[in-house]
């Protein structure tokens, strides 16, 4: 852990800060196992690796989104709630705690121990609402109180995911999983749309990213109303003009955004690749609903292109900022995000042009992926490990 000692009147940090702030071990593990997990992932796929509890594609589906996703998800917000609030978020002992309650559950997935991974994976997000909701409470910061909610939802449906695998719930398991898609998908959009117009004006003089009150409000719209189909199981047609009609509007969003503005910033176009990746997701989703595309290419835009894209960038931009570190992307961070871009790029779209190139699509995919997120452990180990550069707590 890390220790405060009294020196000349003034504190300084220990030289170990894992354990200091949210974003801090949770960006580490996420990367970690991100990379790891789609690795054992093509290997099971190909047939070298067997799995105890949850079979294998729903496994992967499992891990990327309440594994992965929500470990970069609780970093941000526990990192976050206390710049919003000037309230304390876990630290030291309590967030090893909760990142601990996070490893159980990978882990435990791969064991017949099918009560404990329900338990344990349902638990985390609850934990992160209680963790970021306290602080929330206590400065009565009512704008952001959704996100408690958003993270009690991601949690009913973790444990709707697994009552269904258990055969204890009728109905098919992946619902739960395109639910889960849909919260992020929505989380991505709020977070986004408050960070990009902002970060693009700040990184890049002149851009005039802008935000629209009718373009925000049918974006964010139009997403919850996919959830609520998606939930309702609509109709295939009513499901696809939904997404259609939802990817329109966050392409005008996008627009706004002045995105081709940003080519020359790497830690800015980064997040606006991630939106573009979430258009083509809705777009090949309504595609896909509505017979004209088959296969998972819609979901691998999601996955693999938006919350890729958009996590890489917000764990490389947050990192360097709660550390002091300027806020600009050296050549290794560069890499790591072109890395991501080819691996999303692979899977979408490599089966697509030809049949014969769907499972090399998934190797090649793979293996960018691993180094993307590799790359981003290697380098950020003594970024996260170690204190702020300014000295300061955090």
């Amino acid at each position: 852990m890390t220790r405060i000692v009294q020196s000349s009147g003034q504190k300084t940090v220990g030289r170990f800060a894992l354990w200091q702030l949210g974003f801090r071990p949770f960006y580490l593990l996420a990367s970690l196992f991100s990379a790891l997990s789609v690795l054992l992932w093509a290997a099971q796929f190909f047939g070298y690796l067997p799995f105890a509890y949850v079979p294998g594609p729903l496994w992967h589906g499992h891990e990327m989104l309440f594994g992965y996703t929500l470990a970069v998800v609780a970093g941000f917000l526990l990192t976050a709630v206390k710049a919003w609030t000037n309230e304390s978020t876990p630290s030291g002992l309590p967030l090893m705690a909760l990142a601990a309650l996070w490893l159980a559950g990978r882990v435990l997935v791969l064991t017949p121990f099918a009560l404990a991974a329900m338990l344990a994976n349902t638990a985390f997000p609850l934990a992160i609402a209680w963790a970021i909701g306290v602080p929330l409470w206590r400065s009565r910061n009512v704008r952001n109180y959704f996100f408690v909610g958003l993270l009690g939802v991601m949690s009913g449906l973790v444990l709707m995911t697994h009552l269904a695998l258990q055969g204890q719930l009728a109905c098919p398991p992946r619902l739960g999983l395109q639910l889960g898609l849909d919260v992020v998908l929505f989380i991505m959009l709020v977070i986004g749309g408050r960070v990009i117009p902002m970060f693009t004006n700040k990184g890049v003089p002149g851009a005039a990213a802008a935000r629209h009150a009718v373009v925000e409000k049918i974006a964010l719209g139009s997403v919850i109303v996919l959830f609520f189909s998606d939930l309702l199981s609509l109709s295939p047609v009513v499901i696809g003009v939904l997404a259609l009609a939802s990817g329109a509007a966050q392409a005008a969003r996008l627009c706004l955004w002045k995105p081709w503005r940003t080519l020359a910033t790497p830690l800015v176009w980064i997040l606006h690749m991630a939106f573009v990746w979430i258009v083509i997701h809705l777009l090949m989703r309504g595609a896909t609903e509505l017979g004209w595309v088959a296969g998972s290419y819609a979901t691998h835009a999601l996955t693999l292109g938006a919350i890729g894209s958009l996590t890489l960038g917000m764990m490389t931009r947050t990192a360097r900022g709660h550390t002091a570190r300027a806020l600009l992307a050296d050549g290794v961070e560069t890499t790591m995000f072109w890395l991501a871009q080819g691996a999303a790029a692979a899977r979408v779209f490599g089966g697509m042009v030809s049949p014969g190139l769907y499972m090399p699509s998934i190797q090649l995919s793979a293996l960018l992926w691993a180094a993307a997120f590799g790359l981003y452990v290697v380098r950020y180990w003594p970024v996260l490990t170690r204190p702020r550069l300014d000295g300061k707590p955090g």
